[in-house]
């Protein structure tokens, strides 16, 4: 008699299915790095959010957590160093030279990439700002590892690997990236994605300096002037207590106006959701979400807005989040704090009369506290 044939277990797939087989080369890779961006002065807020998941993940990795600079020889890269230390650096990689006085793709890559090859990270991460993301694309492309990019959340595998979740799809879904069998672990995270930690303040501790090996008539690219954007945005979403939003359910730019007005009562910054931006209400500056600006205020109030999880991706990280919208069963009631069924168009004139009567300049300045 015949035996019946079995059906072939299919293999898993995706994650299950791959398995960290690390090469003796990359197993001495150790710490996590946190790339301090600064220019001109000035480190980018993102550098120091950072830090604080950085020192989670080492935490967890039971290693260093180490913050790498680079930049021209002086007080500023200095005062920066020292300032990595009070938010949690256990030491410092610094490559100071004089070719490094503006960034400029070609020696600042050469210098991480050569720093990496060196000391042997086993995570990277810099911020989704500009200059991040144009070093971080090169480095990790020069490395020949994975680089996940705007990630929302940063965790560690109960195999120690780092687990980078992003939105994907256009937004839709979230996915989470694993670079399994290459090292460093590279991942950029967008500014306020990530709260700030507290700064504690403490002495420098070890710091290790490395050298560039590099002249300036090796560099192609040369500055001739630095020239400030006059013009720029002016908007300060990203850092703002209170924000105010508007979606495409307010029908128009004239009723866009009741936005601005609460939020110019609230002592508010006001912002809006992409379709806004895409008919050419609003600038570009003032979006929300995945492909906008990534918020921590006290107090949000949304708008007319659906909540789709590309703005659900600018918002999360909200003390406060009020919706405003006729759909009982739109998205962002499912993350709102606070739901307000009704018409945004007949709600935020009240509210803005309401505000004036009872808010004096000094507690509008106080409002979010």
């Amino acid at each position: 008699m015949a035996q019946p044939t079995k059906t072939p277990t299919p293999a898993p797939a995706g994650r299950a299915a791959a398995k960290k087989e690390l090469s003796e080369h990359f197993k001495q890779y150790k710490h996590v790095w946190v790339f301090i961006e600064q220019e001109r002065g000035h480190v980018h807020p993102v550098s120091w959010e950072l830090m604080g998941s950085g020192r989670k993940l080492a935490d967890k990795l039971g290693v260093d957590l180490a913050a790498v600079l680079i930049g021209a020889p002086g007080e500023a890269l200095n005062a920066a160093v020292a300032e990595s230390f009070c938010y949690g650096a256990d030491l410092a990689y610094v490559c100071a030279d004089p070719v490094l006085q503006d960034y400029r793709n070609e020696p600042y890559s050469k210098a991480l990439t050569d720093m990496v090859n060196t000391y042997k990270p086993e995570v990277l991460l810099l911020g989704a700002s500009t200059l991040g993301r144009d070093l971080a694309g090169a480095v990790a492309t020069t490395l020949l590892t994975g680089l996940t990019a705007d990630c929302t959340e940063l965790e560690v595998d109960t195999d120690g690997s780092l687990a980078a979740t992003r939105p994907t799809f256009g937004g839709s879904l979230l996915c989470t990236i694993y670079t399994l069998n290459f090292r460093p672990q590279m991942a950029t995270v967008r500014p306020r994605v990530m709260p700030m930690p507290d700064r504690v303040e403490k002495p420098i501790a070890r710091v290790i300096e490395h050298t560039l090996g590099m002249v300036e008539a090796d560099i192609v690219t040369k500055i001739l002037a630095f020239v400030p954007d006059r013009d720029k945005a002016t908007s300060n979403l990203a850092f703002a207590d209170v924000v105010v939003s508007g979606g495409l359910g307010l029908g128009s730019l004239e009723n866009f106006q009741l936005v601005k007005q609460l939020a110019s009562v609230l002592g508010a910054e006001y912002g809006c959701s992409r379709p806004l931006v895409q008919k050419g209400w609003v600038a570009a500056d003032r979006q929300i979400g995945q492909t906008g600006k990534t918020i921590r205020p006290k107090l949000y109030i949304a708008a007319g807005i659906s909540g789709a999880i590309q703005h659900r991706v600018g918002v999360d990280g909200a003390d406060l989040i009020v919706a405003i919208n006729t759909d009982k069963n739109a998205p962002i009631f499912d993350f709102a704090h606070l739901a307000l069924v009704t018409d945004a168009i007949r709600l935020l004139p009240a509210l803005t009369e309401a505000f004036r009567k009872r808010l004096s300049p000094h507690t509008r300045d106080r409002i979010a506290s």
